[in-house]
């Protein structure tokens, strides 16, 4: 009898979220817009080919700025963009920013629904997600997916170059088109961007967290480039193995190799041989981590940053700067 009434309420449960996602879906689509891009690629007879790409982006203001992946548009010659009603309307670059993969346009149209951004920063491994995108560029509307969050804070490098740091992991299938879509809890609130997937594995894609994507589409908007922080230095991982050779205490961290003569670590006393294992209290596991945690952080930002120095703990004050032009 117990079981009978626990699988009435499951079953119920379960049908009050299909119901949620599905208005969900319903009121984001409004907010979604398809991307299709040309592109000149070279050919054996000289003269440029076109080459057509997709990707999907979201509106996130009434003033008309989208948002989408910086290699959606890498290399656009052209990029068109459709709303949900199917409509084509003209769009302007904005600016793109490669080493966050995030780029912004702007469109003219009354009567936009920007979608309702969330925040990035409360979410947890386990919590459920909806990834809406353009799916290999198919006609009848977004493709919908569901999932978990399956890790916070992932860094990757992808074949473009670029190491794309403190991404969301989820196993909502995340398919080529679906670049620049939301990913979304189910408060209906965008949570991320979607930009990877590895090509090899099932059920693993990533998302660029939305307070990152919404600060780089501030910054793009307002100043035409991203304000990045700069700590000045440069640095390998620590393994065990390299723990062990050069009597080192820790055998995860940042070994700083170079600190640059009058940069923010430099004036905040680090120094080459220094091990960076913290930053503002979170752990440091290498060089990835330390950068994905810098950008988290704005120029200006007063950082405390923990290292091993001859095995003794050392905790120094940095203000970050901006990289040299």
């Amino acid at each position: 009898m117990d079981s009978k009434v626990d699988s009435h309420e499951m079953l119920t449960t379960l049908g009050e979220m299909q119901e949620q996602v599905a208005k969900i879906v319903e009121k984001l689509t409004r907010s979604i817009v398809n991307i299709t891009t040309t592109r000149l690629l070279p050919s054996v007879f000289l003269l440029p080919v076109p080459a057509k790409g997709v990707g999907t982006g979201f509106i996130i203001d009434e003033e008309g700025h989208v948002v989408t992946n910086a290699h959606v548009l890498a290399e656009a010659r052209r990029a068109e963009i459709y709303l949900h009603d199917g409509d084509m309307v003209e769009a302007r670059f904005v600016g793109r920013d490669p080493w966050t993969d995030v780029a912004v346009m702007k469109i003219k149209r009354k009567d936009l629904e920007p979608a309702e951004l969330g925040d990035s920063d409360k979410l947890s491994v386990g919590q459920f997600v909806i990834a809406i995108g353009n799916s290999f560029g198919l006609a009848g509307g977004p493709t919908v997916t569901f999932g978990v969050i399956s890790a916070l804070g992932r860094h990757i490098r992808t074949q473009r170059g670029p190491l794309l740091a403190g991404l969301i992991q989820t196993d909502a299938a995340i398919n080529p088109g679906n670049s620049g879509g939301p990913l979304v809890d189910l408060d209906g609130k965008v949570v991320g961007m979607n930009t990877a997937i590895i090509p090899y594995a099932q059920g693993i894609g990533f998302a660029i967290p939305i307070n990152l994507v919404s600060r780089v589409a501030e910054d793009l908007i307002k100043l035409g480039a991203v304000r990045r922080p700069w700590l000045g230095i440069n640095g390998v991982d620590i393994d065990p193995k390299m723990a062990k050779h050069y009597g080192l205490s820790v055998s995860r961290g940042a070994l700083v190799v170079n600190v640059i003569r009058g940069g923010p670590a430099w004036r905040a006393g680090l120094r080459k041989g220094d091990v960076i294992v913290a930053i503002k209290g979170r752990e440091v596991k290498g060089m990835d981590d330390l950068i994905g945690q810098l950008w988290e952080e704005t120029p200006g930002s007063v950082i405390e940053v923990s290292v091993v120095r001859r095995n003794q703990l050392v905790r120094l004050r940095v203000v970050l700067g901006t990289p040299p032009p």
